[in-house]
């Protein structure tokens, strides 16, 4: 079987296989990390093998490049792109910061790395709060999801400007809505309802909680059924994590980027060690600044 030959390739000691939550179960399955954007950037660091099989979208595998210069990065499907990374082009932030100069510019890790060049600091779904109260600066030029903008503006004083004001995630704005939430709270009254602040204003607002994927596994020890508005595949991981307890997942929230990667190809990455993930050096050294500044907070 697939699933053998590549655990096979894995005993040489030469890779490493990181998945993100939202892929799909079997290459969950074959991964030696699973995690949500920030916990990838920090294992990535920590690892020692010379490749990096990187199942993610495209923004994911170019922040591992980024990260380790020293390792080689390979990703199974090169098309598995992140709509929402490619709405904030470099250009986009220096015409900004011609507009507000008094600002700073944070962005999403779901941006690309031109992107990332032109930014004070990145931030995650699950640190964007402590990102922006830990600036001197009162206005934050924050970018491209203006649904994790706004719910950062819940918890700051400090002035958020969305950039662009449409960046959005197809799923979480189209696909985790107010009426699915709803259906899904009248089906299992007591479950919790934990809620990616990538959805819209108004879903987020019918939250329990509002997390990101690895602050739900760390809210799923405080109940036993889960309402789970993210990614689809996340109920896989937190399944996988806590087989006792029950979780609702909305089946039509996929992210078909996401899914593009499959066993055939991570083996055909291992074995051909081709779809090696290279960034500009000079966008790789400001982008890498921008990074690290995120990964030092404490």
């Amino acid at each position: 079987m697939l699933k053998e030959k590549i655990l096979e390739l894995k005993k040489s000691g030469e890779f490493v296989i990181l998945a993100h939550n939202y892929q799909i179960p079997e290459i969950q399955e074959i991964a030696d990390f699973r995690g949500d954007s920030l916990e990838l950037c920090r294992i990535s660091q920590s690892i020692d093998a010379k490749y990096i099989v990187f199942c993610g979208v495209d923004f994911m595998a170019e922040t591992a490049a980024i990260l380790n210069p020293d390792k080689t990065v390979l990703i199974p499907d090169e098309t598995s792109r992140c709509p929402m990374a490619g709405m904030l082009p470099a250009e986009k932030i220096r015409e900004a910061r011609k507009k507000y100069p008094e600002a700073a510019v944070v962005v999403y890790v779901n941006t690309l790395a031109e992107a990332k060049a032109e930014a004070d600091i990145t931030c995650t779904s699950a640190n964007s709060v402590k990102v922006v109260n830990s600036l001197e600066e009162n206005t934050i030029l924050f970018g491209p999801d203006k649904n994790l903008a706004w719910y950062t503006q819940q918890h700051t004083d400090k002035r958020i400007i969305p950039l662009p004001e449409f960046g959005h995630c197809r799923v979480h704005e189209f696909l985790i809505t107010k009426k699915d939430i709803l259906k899904m709270k009248k089906e299992h009254p007591d479950a919790l309802v934990l809620i990616h602040p990538e959805c819209l204003p108004e879903v987020q607002k019918m939250a329990d909680y509002i997390c990101s994927t690895s602050q739900m596994l760390k809210r799923a020890t405080e109940g036993e059924e889960f309402i789970v508005g993210t990614e689809k595949d996340m109920c896989y991981r937190l399944s996988s994590e806590f087989p006792e307890k029950k979780f609702y997942c909305i089946e039509k929230a996929v992210c078909t980027n996401m899914k593009k990667h499959t066993l055939p190809k991570v083996y055909s990455v291992m074995k051909k060690k081709d779809k090696i993930v290279r960034v500009d050096p000079e966008i790789a050294e400001r982008a890498r600044r921008a990074i690290e500044k995120m990964l030092a907070l404490k």
